[in-house]
């Protein structure tokens, strides 16, 4: 993998990661897809992760669409590449794909479950052809092969 180019060789790469709507429930919404960690404990497995591999992480959860375009416009200067997980908004969210196209700083989409073998409405993704790559259905170990895909270009 090559490193994104506006890394330089001693920094460490900082990665900006949005949790989407809904995930604040994890570890009461529907364990069966999305798992039986909290999002405190997945962001506890993400920083760790993340000091593993020499990655400087902030960490953000939100409801709120316009709020995630806020934050791609607003941290794009500071992130070296971003880990989103939309939520729903994956489905339908033409402004969130519009926003990843516009920054210019790789986006890594990333989902808990399968969204290939759920509901035929969650099958599609809007955000997947402008992000940099897709990690699905690991639940979060999703999270952690993101982190794997900034911190091995960092190599």
């Amino acid at each position: 993998m090559s490193k994104p180019s506006n890394v330089a060789p001693a920094d460490k790469q900082k990665i900006f990661i949005i949790h989407g709507p809904n995930l604040n429930l994890l570890g009461t919404r529907n364990p069966d897809q999305y798992g039986s960690l909290t999002l405190d404990k997945v962001n506890t497995a993400i920083r760790k992760k993340a000091r593993d591999l020499n990655l400087e992480t902030r960490i953000i959860q939100t409801n709120h669409e316009g709020r995630i375009i806020d934050l791609l416009h607003r941290r794009r200067k500071w992130a070296d590449g971003f880990i989103l997980n939309p939520g729903a908004f994956t489905h339908y969210a033409y402004a969130i794909r519009d926003a990843i196209e516009a920054i210019g700083t790789p986006v890594v989409e990333v989902h808990l479950s399968n969204i290939y073998e759920r509901e035929a409405f969650r099958k599609i993704s809007v955000t997947k052809g402008v992000c940099a790559a897709q990690f699905y259905g690991k639940k979060v170990e999703s999270y952690l092969e993101a982190l794997e895909y900034f911190g091995l270009s960092q190599e």
